[in-house]
């Protein structure tokens, strides 16, 4: 079989990568459009990154990839970046191939995060942020474009979080990871604390108002301690698997060149929580 003749197939990278749903939802979306294709996990270390990208610069069947912790800083040294992804978000999670073999990197993580709250006013809302690495730039962008109200970062290292809310030129503070929560309206998970595998993520709730919101961009496991504690309080909640189809959506069109089946995301929620 030549290359030309060879089925196209994306990948997500990461390390680690195991615990990676991507090629759940993209399978069940080639198998429901009959499509020809395969999307599959690599695991890739920090030191293996520029070969790997390297390597499948030069293979026409392979379409791009997505990428995950900890490599969407990284990677945009290693390819193009037309869209200015760089100045705006300043990390990248897709990677398509073009045909002429150059690589372009952009970001489907901040219209994935947003689109699970697109119905809501968020102007001058109050907000809280765990994290301060390359999900929370593109939650931040587009936290800057629903025009939120003061921003608090909670994070290791709070004034590299200081220098976030002034690129994406947002209100706020950044504080201890350890420091009390704001009476925030909105609060996020942007790390991968809580993550299986990683340390719990312990947060006293209480200083959010009733109708606050809780949104964990974690997926494993679906319903984090995080989560738990904000529904037992009794809020509204937001799981990782919003963020993790609506941005696989817009790489999947990328990649394949069809958008996802419609009214299928029920069924593809059932799988991804079996």
């Amino acid at each position: 079989m030549t290359a030309a003749d060879s089925a196209p197939y994306a990948e997500v990278i990461g390390d680690p990568i195991a615990q990676s749903k991507s090629p759940l939802i993209h399978g069940f979306w080639l198998d429901a459009l009959g499509m020809k294709g395969e999307y599959r996990p690599a695991h890739v270390k920090p030191d293996d990154l520029a070969a790997y990208i390297a390597e499948r610069r030069t293979d026409p069947a392979w379409r791009g990839c997505n990428v995950t912790i900890p490599h969407k800083i990284a990677v945009m040294d290693l390819v193009d970046d037309p869209g200015d992804i760089r100045g705006t978000i300043g990390a990248m999670n897709t990677i398509v191939r073009q045909r002429d073999g150059s690589l372009i990197g952009t970001n489907t993580d901040a219209a994935g995060f947003y689109s699970p709250l697109a119905e809501l006013d968020l102007e001058g809302a109050p907000v809280a942020l765990i994290g301060a690495g390359g999900a929370a730039r593109a939650v931040l962008f587009a936290l800057a474009r629903a025009n939120v109200g003061h921003v608090t970062i909670l994070n290791r290292s709070p004034l590299k979080a200081m220098g976030l809310l002034a690129t994406f030129g947002l209100k706020g503070d950044a504080v201890a990871l350890d420091a009390p929560l704001p009476p925030a309206a909105l609060l996020v998970n942007s790390s991968s604390l809580g993550m299986t595998g990683q340390p719990p993520l312990d947060l006293d709730l209480s200083p959010l108002p009733d109708d606050a919101i809780v949104y964990d961009l974690v997926y494993a496991p679906l319903m984090t301690g995080l989560l738990r504690a904000a529904d037992a309080r009794g809020l509204d909640i937001v799981d990782g698997l919003d963020m993790l189809i609506g941005q696989a959506a817009l790489a999947f069109e990328l990649f394949f060149g069809a958008p996802p089946p419609g009214g299928r995301d029920e069924e593809l929620r059932a799988i991804l929580t079996a």
